[in-house]
């Protein structure tokens, strides 16, 4: 295998055993390359790894390393069924972040992280967010906890309608490059 610049490697069974196969970007659904995935090396690069196709469900974030066991780890009960590559970025970052849908309500501008909402800026949550430069992850609890999503350049207008239902993001941090 020739390692490019992000690459991971999922594996059928726990501790790396069973077939394997060789992701090096974006797959929506897995399940036409294994039927199963129960562990995976993260050689280079970044990645959101969801629990249903289409990038969909529980997520979470994977960098560089070994995740032999990572259903116990995340408390999943079903496996990997897609992933997304996360480019590397080094410029500045920014965000910008509203307590309502549609851009309404309260906003702020984020340039790093944030462990707390609530405490910083007397919000609630986050429900829609613009996010101008940089990846970003969010979190539904402060501290970095609980579930997280990920969120590269864009408009998010409407987390309700994204499938999240009532989510309200308390926490956020920037996808850093010394993180590949």
């Amino acid at each position: 295998m020739t390692v490019k610049s992000y690459c991971v490697t999922f594996y059928e069974d726990r501790n790396f055993m069973g077939r394997s196969w060789d992701c090096m970007g974006d797959c929506s659904d897995m399940h036409s390359y294994m039927s199963r995935c129960h562990s995976c090396r993260v050689h280079s690069g970044c990645f959101m790894v969801y629990d249903q196709a289409n990038y969909m469900g529980n997520s979470y974030f994977m960098r560089r390393g070994e995740y032999g066991d990572y259903m116990n780890m995340f408390g999943w009960n079903n496996c990997i069924r897609s992933c997304r590559w996360i480019p590397m970025y080094r410029g500045n970052y920014r965000m910008r972040i509203y307590d309502r849908n549609d851009f309404g309500g309260q906003m702020h501008e984020f340039m790093d992280d944030c462990d707390n909402c609530m405490d910083r800026y007397r919000m609630n949550g986050c429900m829609s967010c613009h996010v101008m430069d940089g990846h970003w992850l969010m979190y539904e609890q402060p501290h970095y906890r609980g579930r997280m999503w990920y969120f590269g350049p864009g408009e998010y207008r409407n987390f309700m309608n994204m499938g999240w239902g009532n989510m309200r993001f308390m926490s956020m941090r920037r996808v850093m490059d010394s993180w590949y």
